[in-house]
């Protein structure tokens, strides 16, 4: 008996290290078929001593009968609902409101996924799964124990928070003692896109209706009375917050979820720490660009305050916490079908697959084209010309494919095969060291040259005006423009451009006036326009505030560049690399002989006129687009707000300017026309 106790405990440990590191850690270090051995060797001990099952064996996790209903329980700590925004503006505004409840001090903020899926708490007592709970009313929910056991992300005992990795030691004990006495985890139950694929094919094999969404499969699983029905779904869980806290550790937000990490919990993924509230939305913006890279559904982002001291003293309103809010977006689905897959050459040489499909309304437009992104992803999805597709759009992104609904396949569709050359110039295409892109070497590639013309002249970049995307196609295709300062070359070929389509005199005229004003955007512009990868606006308009020449920037080591605040290593070795290339130093030097300002915008004719002011611009401007006087005002020292509050020194009222202007107005702030605006940069 002693030594099957030993080889038991031994094995459930094994067990339970191996589900950490397939389920937590994404790094399994053994073998489907030799963790099914694992199993059928404990069912085995287990079947022999019964009198050694306890209810966290891994053997556990279906349990034999249905249960009679389902019991309400009362959460140890209420689970309020999360404030939430669809507008850009009014989550500003609300991180405005987080500020002036705590004067004067740091705050760190938290972005993370808010997946969408059910809401639940485990409560652990002594380490062990005691009970899993729906939210219910926020304050009672059902006890949905015998369903959450199902999931193997769920872990039955929890690991201590100091455990090691997985080479189970002579003596049987894999993981240390530690972890507090009550745990109460709150957490997402949902399932992923990949699975509901094979759930609805297994439905259509038993002839039964297939699923609409992942939402609603989860939904009506976990409230099933049979647990082995939610077991046949294959579930998954991430937690993202804590109910009663009082065993806990960490004391912000990031050391929180490395400590359920440490537990053996799957803490939710991509979460990032910013410095600052304006961080921490641009990261929102670039990361709801990422979802084509989920295989589980998310209806939005959340952004916490990272510090708990901070949180208890933000407190809570009668609904909800006072120190974090759910940025949402509307999401839009319909179904179609994939009639091709074709690839179209990026302006860093990138191949694309895009799909072409069989037109379909989706947010009140008609679709008939979505990004397939990389190969990789077309792989993962098994995507193929001729299936039914599920195409999703969120907020401004371009669509994309969610799932493939193969239940609905016919036949055996054609796999599509990937180009090994270069659609437009021919050249072997190579695939990214460590990455998922496949790429057109070739940087005179026709293809490249225009898409890199036509993001340079956009508006975020040199803002060329007259200088659409029909006009690029010509200009390159001609020859007349092969590189960025052959765009400031164009006046000594006028009688060219004089002979291209729909050029006359005044289109000619007009195009140059473009390009000339184009010379002096300043570096921030510049840098965005040159098409780094890893470098847009955002990025280009940090580097610029920092080092405020392009000499300075090209003096700078990789070091250097990566100490800038919101610039890491992979950002910061990409913009060494392209301006110590043959490529970049050529482009450089191209630019400036041609007259192109280098410097940033406080450094090419700034003034110091509005340092230390908040500037709110509101209604319709005569002189200035909205980009424009915003750069005016951070070219001379001042800050630009969204929203009017009584730190705003000054609100530039144009024609039809709404409630911004009121605010002003109630608020005693002073509210100044263009013409008194241009006069106070010259004070």
């Amino acid at each position: 008996m002693p030594k099957a106790a030993s080889e038991i405990a031994r094995l459930r440990e094994e067990i339970g290290c191996h589900d950490r590191k397939y389920y937590v850690e994404a790094a399994p270090e053994i073998s489907d078929t030799e963790y099914d051995r694992l199993i059928e060797r404990l069912k085995e001990l287990e079947a022999e001593h019964p009198e050694l099952v306890t209810p966290d064996s891994p053997t556990q996790r279906i349990g034999d009968r249905p249960v009679e209903g389902l019991e309400p329980f009362e959460h140890l700590v209420p689970m309020l609902s999360i404030e939430n925004t669809y507008s850009l503006d009014e989550l500003k505004k609300y991180g405005d409101r987080v500020a002036k409840l705590l004067p004067g001090e740091q705050i760190e903020w938290v972005v993370e996924l808010k997946v969408d899926g059910v809401a639940v708490s485990l409560i652990y007592e002594d380490g062990r799964l005691a009970h899993g709970v729906t939210r219910g009313n926020g304050r009672v929910g059902d006890d949905i124990t015998h369903n959450v056991r199902t999931i193997k992300d769920v872990p039955l005992r929890l690991l201590s928070s100091r455990h090691t990795p997985c080479a189970v030691p002579a003596h049987g004990v894999c993981g240390l003692p530690g972890v507090p006495p009550l745990l109460e985890v709150r957490g997402e139950i949902y399932m992923t896109n990949s699975d509901l694929v094979l759930l609805n094919q297994s439905q259509q094999r038993k002839g039964e209706p297939p699923f609409a969404n992942t939402r609603n499969v989860t939904a009506g699983s976990v409230r099933q009375l049979d647990p082995r029905v939610c077991a046949e779904r294959r579930l998954r869980l991430f937690c993202h917050g804590a109910g009663d806290t009082r065993g806990l550790k960490a004391m912000t937000h990031i050391e929180f979820l490395d400590e359920l990490r440490g537990y053996g919990l799957a803490a939710t993924p991509y979460v990032e720490c910013f410095p600052s509230f304006d961080a921490a939305v641009e990261h929102c913006e670039h990361l709801i660009e990422r979802l084509h890279e989920l295989d589980f559904e998310i209806d939005g982002l959340v952004l916490k305050v990272n510090r708990f001291d901070q949180r208890e003293r933000l407190g809570s309103t009668s609904k909800s916490p006072r120190w974090l809010i759910a940025y949402k977006f509307e999401k839009y689905e319909a179904v179609t079908r994939l009639l091709d897959i074709r690839v179209q050459v990026g302006k860093t040489g990138a191949i694309t697959p895009v799909a072409d499909l069989e037109p379909v309304e989706l947010a009140g437009t008609t679709v008939s084209r979505a990004s397939l992104h990389n190969a990789d992803e077309i792989e993962r999805k098994d995507t193929r010309p001729g299936d039914v597709v599920v195409v999703e759009k969120a907020g401004k992104i371009i669509p994309h494919i969610v799932r493939v609904e193969k239940h609905l396949r016919k036949g055996s569709p054609r796999k599509f095969v990937f180009p090994t050359e270069c659609p437009e110039c021919g050249r072997k295409l190579v695939k990214d060291e460590g990455g998922v892109y496949i790429r057109c070497p070739n940087l005179q590639c026709p293809a490249q040259v225009k898409e890199r013309i036509r993001y340079f002249a956009g508006r975020n970049a040199m803002d060329i005006e007259g200088l659409g995307d029909k006009l690029v196609d010509q200009l390159v295709g001609e020859k007349l423009v092969q590189g960025y300062g052959d765009l400031y070359r164009l006046e000594q070929r006028q009688d060219r451009l004089l002979g291209l389509e729909r050029m006359g005199r005044k289109s000619v005229d007009n195009l140059l006036d473009g390009i000339e004003a184009g010379k002096n955007r300043g570096l921030a512009r510049l840098l965005n326009g040159l098409s780094i990868r890893h470098v847009g606006a955002r990025v280009a308009a940090v580097l610029a505030e920092r080092f405020g020449s392009i000499d300075a920037l090209m003096a700078a080591t990789v070091e250097q560049l990566s100490e800038t605040n919101e610039i890491g290593p992979i950002i910061a070795q990409s913009v060494y690399d392209f301006l110590h290339s043959k490529f970049g130093s050529e482009t450089i030097d191209d630019l400036r002989s041609v007259g192109v300002s280098m410097e940033s915008s406080r450094s090419a004719g700034g003034t110091r006129a509005l340092e230390g002011k908040t500037l709110v611009v509101t209604g319709m401007l005569a002189k200035y687009t909205r980009d424009e006087i915003q750069e005016l005002i951070v070219r001379h020292g001042g800050r630009v707000a969204s929203s009017v509050s009584k730190n705003t020194d000054y609100v530039v009222a144009g024609e039809k300017a709404g409630s911004k202007l009121a605010k002003a107005e109630q608020l005693g702030v002073k509210v100044i026309s263009e013409e008194e605006f241009e006069r106070l940069l010259k004070t």
